[in-house]
């Protein structure tokens, strides 16, 4: 099925299943953004040994997470979901006395109608602990969309009022809550770049403790810093009545601009000195850009990162012959595709096809047609192409690392080129070796 928006976009929709990382590993970083929580995944020994493999967590490690495993009498509803959800809870708050309980669904609680939201509301008042029910399983969501079904969750749980009531009264603007996790180091940095122009942030989703969610009320301002938290957008706009600013997301220095750009134009504005501060930023990687230009890329799909970074590299000079996406929400993600089309037309080359739900069977006849100089995948398939001889990147490794704002382009560019870099230093040993044994 195509759908063709204007004569240079061409979206595609194949039949696909969602081939990406699976979405319960959100709590790898959620747990340590809020410090004051606990996730308890109710799952199968399978995620159990999912959780333990991706999340590396050493053996005298105290996590702030554990598994609920469902074994036979679970699901074949001999055992009490309550009693057993309470008797873990329960020990939970004991041994480690959180201010909020995380439930994680994952596909096993989807198959047997497992009743998590029925369940949460008697069991907080029981036991007098906020319990936070997420479904994150593999059947309805990709990987990153593990972290937006917990903050839609969280953003129902945030104040209607503010107990300190002078805070805000020195704002020269409507309150700004910005939506999406990162590391602190760089949420500090956007804050950074925004109160250059006197734009102050009201709030973060999710903050560093659960005691202080951001007060939300009718009519604040939000801004997403993530294209795979649409849920969390619409949960926003729908249920607290709030703005969204749809803006281009924070990736790379030109997204990073027009996403300050967009947000001080709803403010009314002007921000002087930024087109310099992303020149300034595009020339100190000059030396990143001379290795990938005229390169080409091909995304096989995976952490709906993927029309952001093709912007993003496309601005650098590389060539995207496809893009593959698990999920796109267009109305969320509207103005980076207006910006990829923008950045297309500066940089005198044709939109990519755009691929949502991509079969990976169809990709891999097109990647061995095309034979682009890397591909950015799953890590299912970076072996086996590798083995043919394709440069790959793995696309969960762009999801842990620091990419947003100006000064973490550096990060991304070196993610890309550390395969291309790796093979023609191993051809300038294999042509040294070759020409001194002859």
């Amino acid at each position: 099925m195509t759908l063709n928006i204007n004569q240079n976009f061409t979206f595609e929709c194949e039949t696909g299943n969602y081939h990406t990382f699976c979405p319960i590993s959100c709590v790898s970083w959620l747990y340590q953004k809020i410090e004051d929580s606990f996730f308890l995944v109710i799952g199968t020994k399978t995620c159990g040994y999912f959780l333990q493999n991706a999340m590396g967590v050493m053996i005298f490690a105290e996590p702030r997470y554990a598994m609920a495993e469902l074994e036979e009498g679970d699901i074949s509803a001999q055992l009490n979901d309550y009693n057993e959800l309470k008797r873990l809870c329960i020990q939970i708050k004991k041994d480690r006395n959180p201010s909020v309980i995380f439930w994680i669904g994952t596909c096993t609680t989807e198959i047997i109608k497992m009743d998590l939201e029925g369940i949460a509301p008697k069991l907080e008042a029981e036991i007098d602990i906020p319990i936070v029910v997420a479904r994150a399983n593999g059947l309805d969501y990709a990987f990153t969309q593990g972290e937006d079904t917990v903050l839609a969750a969280m953003s129902q749980r945030c104040p209607y009022k503010n107990k300190n009531l002078s805070s805000n009264t020195n704002a020269i603007h409507k309150p700004l809550i910005i939506f999406g996790s990162l590391p602190e180091s760089i949420s500090k940095q956007l804050t950074l770049e925004l109160s250059k122009y006197n734009i102050t942030i009201s709030g973060w989703l999710p903050s560093a403790k659960y005691t202080e969610l951001p007060v939300i009320q009718e009519g604040y301002y939000v801004v997403g810093v993530n294209p795979f938290l649409s849920r969390t957008a619409t949960t926003l706009m729908r249920r607290r009545k709030t703005k969204l600013i749809g803006a281009p997301f924070p990736i790379g220095p030109d997204g990073t601009r027009a996403w300050i750009e967009k947000i001080c134009s709803v403010f009314n504005i002007v921000p002087l000195g930024l087109e310099e501060r992303e020149n300034k930023i595009w020339n100190n990687l000059k030396d990143y850009l001379k290795l990938i230009k005229g390169k080409s890329v091909f995304f096989m799909g995976d952490n709906l990162l993927e029309i952001s970074l093709a912007r993003f590299l496309i601005r650098c000079g590389m060539t995207v012959y496809e893009i593959g996406i698990p999920y796109m929400d267009k109305r969320y993600q509207g103005a980076e595709l207006a910006l990829l089309q923008k950045t297309c037309k500066e940089m005198k080359i044709r939109v990519p096809k755009i691929v949502e739900k991509p079969d990976n069977y169809n990709q891999l006849d097109r990647i061995r047609d095309l034979q682009p100089d890397l591909v950015i995948t799953g890590m299912a398939h970076a072996n086996p192409l590798e083995a043919r001889g394709i440069n790959t990147k793995w696309s969960v490794e762009f999801t842990f690392a620091s990419i947003h704002g100006f000064t973490n382009a550096k990060d991304i560019l070196e993610l890309v080129t550390r395969p291309l870099r790796r093979n023609t230093n191993l051809k300038s040993s294999h042509n040294s070796i070759f020409t001194n044994t002859y």
